[in-house]
């Protein structure tokens, strides 16, 4: 299998760190490395950094790699903000399904944020490799998230709150 994209990457490292404790980069090169991905430990590093993964200590005293702490509605917002600008390749709708297409190995990272973002009307999403499912309660919720989401992909900011 051919490395993913660098999306693709950091959302099977969040995964990785959210599924399990490691005590090193070494055991985190490994563990990716079982799912297909090379990568070196500079580039691991940089990969920490983008997700905010932290050090903690672990039941035992042992250091921890773990994913960061939960983010503030703001800085989630901004993400899925910027992951707009930067992922979404196509977005379209029929009634209260909406499709968003992105690049490979991007899907399940994007369907994060924008789970984590709850914008009003979402009931939530199913994601794939490069193809992301929203839900929305009605039509409505689904033409006004599509418009949210096509703002954010054109201006790479939240949209206007009383949007939201």
């Amino acid at each position: 299998m051919a490395n993913p994209t660098r999306t693709g990457r950091l959302a099977v490292l969040r995964q990785l760190l959210q599924e399990a404790r490691y005590t090193s980069q070494g055991e985190l090169i490994d563990a990716l490395g079982e799912h297909g991905i090379v990568v070196s430990q500079p580039t691991l590093s940089k990969d920490l950094l983008e997700l905010g993964a932290v050090r903690q200590r672990a039941v035992g005293g042992a250091l921890v790699y773990a994913a960061a702490l939960e983010e503030g509605e703001d800085a989630v917002l901004e993400k899925l903000a910027r992951l707009c600008a930067e992922l979404l390749q196509s977005i379209r709708h029929a009634g209260t399904q909406i499709l968003i297409k992105t690049p490979p190995g991007a899907a399940q990272y994007f369907a994060s944020y924008l789970d984590q973002a709850c914008l009003h009307g979402v009931l939530g999403t199913i994601a794939g490799d490069d193809t992301l499912l929203v839900i929305a309660t009605d039509d409505e919720a689904a033409e006004s998230t599509v418009g949210q989401i096509s703002e954010m992909t054109r201006t790479g900011r939240p949209a206007e709150r009383e949007q939201l």
